[in-house]
């Protein structure tokens, strides 16, 4: 049986043995949100040794280089010794510079970091609270905020949404990896009509991308579309509205489920030089796309991130 280090502590584990299962029923406590090899959250570096990689496309060759691998993809296969990722040693650190509600659900979370960081609007990072680890998506545009924004969704209980209720400006905290998404925007669209749809906190990376592209000065039609599960919170109405108020090529639709039905089917692409971007949980953007690809629009036109559960 392979042998498993970490620090101090060695134990056997049985060949093939997902290495994140391994090390998190022995005790050393490895945070993990989705499972898929999508947030980063569990990201450990092999000292000695390497286990089996399912997805070694999900890291850079650098990071793979150095031994870093994501532990739910992985399986020991032979003996290995690894150092997990410590967010005092390997995080940014970072204070909180505002916490405050943007609807009875939606916790908005702005960090200024101690060292200015490279990002593009859509991207990802992983929130460290002490012990705690959750990757979220990047609401703030680096040309024109100081600070990094993340919206946090805090309908159902989370070991990190309830640690961020607790913070107070001033509290440190920890950034882990930053990650660029499916999303993003690309200035040869800029005559393209631009369609951004967003279900719950989906908005966030979005919002950025909205802001990036009229910053970009984007001549075609964008068009803005919200799904939350009740219609208090569409958190961003009054901003988004503003916003088009002042650009006659920008329009905002808030959406509820009940209305979902009846507004995909209204759905009608005026053009297929269309460029999509959707995000949210699974269920509402398998919904959008698919009535997106029944009125036509290209497969390669279609950008997607998907906010997983933890698994």
């Amino acid at each position: 049986m392979p042998e498993l280090r970490v620090g101090a502590r060695q134990w056997s584990v049985a060949a093939g043995s997902n290495l994140l299962d391994a090390l998190n029923r022995n005790g050393v406590a490895v945070p993990y949100s989705c499972r898929a090899g999508s947030c980063h959250a569990c990201l450990v570096q092999c000292v000695q040794g390497l286990p089996s990689d399912s997805r070694p496309d999900a890291l850079t060759a650098d990071q793979r280089q150095q031994g870093w691998r994501l532990a739910c993809q992985c399986q020991v296969v032979e003996d290995l010794q690894v150092h997990t990722f410590d967010p005092q040693q390997d995080g940014r650190p970072a204070q909180v510079a505002a916490v405050d509600w943007l609807s009875n659900s939606v916790l908005r979370l702005r960090l200024t970091p101690e060292r200015p960081l490279r990002y593009s609007a859509g991207q990802h990072l992983v929130l460290w609270a002490g012990n705690v680890a959750r990757p979220y998506s990047l609401a703030s545009l680096p040309e024109e905020d100081r600070f990094l924004e993340f919206h946090l969704d805090c309908r159902q209980p989370g070991e990190f949404s309830d640690a961020a209720r607790l913070l107070k400006i001033g509290d440190g905290i920890r950034l882990g990896e930053l990650r660029g998404g499916a999303l993003h925007y690309d200035v040869d669209w800029n005559t393209r009509p631009l369609w951004l749809m967003a279900a719950g906190t989906g908005l966030g990376p979005l919002f950025g991308i909205l802001r990036e592209a009229l910053r970009q000065d984007h001549q075609g039609a964008i068009r803005v579309i919200h799904l939350a599960h009740d219609a208090d919170e569409h958190y961003l109405a009054k901003p988004l509205q503003a916003m088009a108020a002042n650009r006659a090529n920008l329009s905002v639709e808030l959406w509820t489920p009940a209305e979902l039905p009846a507004a995909l089917a209204q759905l009608r692409l005026v053009s297929r030089q269309t460029q999509a971007l959707l995000c949210g949980a699974p269920d509402s953007v398998d919904a959008f796309a698919r009535r997106l690809y029944l009125a036509g629009l290209p497969r390669n036109q279609l950008l997607a991130d998907v906010f997983l559960p933890r698994g």
